[in-house]
């Protein structure tokens, strides 16, 4: 996975509209983590840009004549070495899209500096991220079987469910019930990415494989079970995805 320029970020803006682009741009090229700004008026403009010079982040705008941002993320996915992609558009309904792209970030226009600023230090962070932190200080989950005691990885455990003053542990085999309220496990697991999404459940962000919205319900698929998301978490665990799904891992 490449590294950021030791000078800097480069980036590319993508955006049909004139104004637009310009002001990205100039805002961009304020942050003094950012280097080289580059802008461009359509998709097919991108492509050549990427062709011709190195680029580590893509600013896109979703909704362009012809080749759309979100048909350009998807082009992107085919590169062996991608460049990220943070969406800049006026419309905030393609964000769970955007979360199965992978992009970094999705800001609506107008853009403000502080949070372009925040857009920019999670494409510095990405680039500079590998896979090994997510298995840093996995934690050992002792259970109990048939009288038989067995240990879990942490990061096998891909959702809890509440069983009363119990929780159940989900992996990709088997289920393991454990003495310890979800409440518990919710304040100790946070750090490890594991996050509340429904009163009788708690999942791993990176086990998540799909989030969808129809007809007001909201779901997540995990392997193939399928949990409800209640309303009052469904927009914070849409934009936790988003921000968190890093461009170029395996899909």
């Amino acid at each position: 996975m490449t590294a950021p320029s030791s000078h800097g970020l480069r980036v590319l803006v993508v955006d049909d509209e004139a104004p637009a682009r310009e002001e990205l741009g100039y805002l961009l090229g304020r942050d003094p983590r950012v280097t080289a700004v580059r802008t461009v008026g359509s998709a097919a403009d991108a492509l050549k840009a990427l062709d011709a010079d190195p680029i580590d982040a893509l600013f896109l705008d979703i909704r362009m004549p012809g080749l759309g941002g979100l048909d350009l993320a998807r082009t992107l996915t085919r590169f062996r070495d991608p460049p990220r992609v943070v969406f800049v558009t006026a419309h905030d309904e393609h964000a769970v899209e955007a979360f199965d792209l992978r992009a970094v970030d999705y800001l609506l226009k107008p853009v403000r500096q502080e949070r372009l600023a925040e857009a920019v230090r999670r494409v510095s962070d990405s680039l500079g991220s590998t896979a090994a932190k997510e298995t840093d200080d996995d934690e050992t989950i002792a259970v109990e079987l048939a009288g038989v005691t067995r240990f879990v990885p942490r990061s096998e455990v891909r959702y809890v469910e509440s069983q009363g003053d119990y929780a159940r542990l989900y992996t990709a085999a088997q289920s393991h019930l454990v003495r310890v309220p979800l409440t518990t496990l919710e304040e100790q697991w946070a750090g490890a990415g594991f996050v509340r999404i429904h009163r009788s459940h708690l999942v791993a962000l990176h086990h998540i494989d799909e989030m969808r919205v129809d007809a007001g319900r909201c779901t997540v698929r995990i392997g193939d079970d399928v949990l409800q998301v209640s309303r009052r978490h469904a927009r914070e665990l849409r934009d936790m995805l988003v921000r968190r799904a890093r461009p170029g891992r395996d899909a």
